[in-house]
């Protein structure tokens, strides 16, 4: 009687080798994944009841597209509109999915850093012309986070 040489069924079963599932809490504003060259944003249609049609045809104006369900694969497993304006499209408590050039979007991203830049050095020459010689003004924007008592 020879031997066979290969492992029992029970020691190679794929439960063995795959890693454990980690439960996570289920997310509402879960979206599908973007096509390429673009990229998924929720953007507010609705506030306390209210429509924000500021907000939508500003982001319109900016080359946003609303997302219409029969663009994506497996639509039923995302919450659609069924009735009013946004009839048709990806919708949860009032924001939309929305998509954007991704040029577009790194366009945008750069402008709004730029612009923070430049407010934040607006805020420092002003605080430097209120700055006395009497009374120097230090502008150093640093946090540091500790933990526990001092060591004895």
């Amino acid at each position: 009687m020879e031997k066979d040489n290969n492992t029992s069924r029970a020691n190679s079963t794929r439960s063995k080798t795959e890693r454990p599932k980690v439960w996570v809490p289920p997310s509402s504003l879960d979206a599908p994944p973007a096509p390429d060259g673009f990229r998924y944003r929720w953007i507010r249609a609705e506030s306390v009841g209210f429509q924000d049609t500021k907000n939508i045809t500003g982001r319109i104006r900016e080359g946003y597209e609303l997302v219409r369900a029969e663009e994506i694969v497996n639509a039923e497993d995302y919450p659609i509109l069924d009735e009013g304006k946004y009839k048709g499209v990806i919708g949860v408590g009032g924001l939309l999915l929305a998509k954007v050039p991704t040029e577009i979007a790194e366009q945008r991203q750069e402008y709004m850093t730029n612009r923070h830049k430049q407010r934040d050095e607006a805020v420092k020459n002003d605080l430097m012309k209120e700055q006395d010689s009497r009374m120097p003004i230090n502008v150093e924007r640093q946090s540091r986070v500790t933990f526990g008592g001092t060591k004895k």
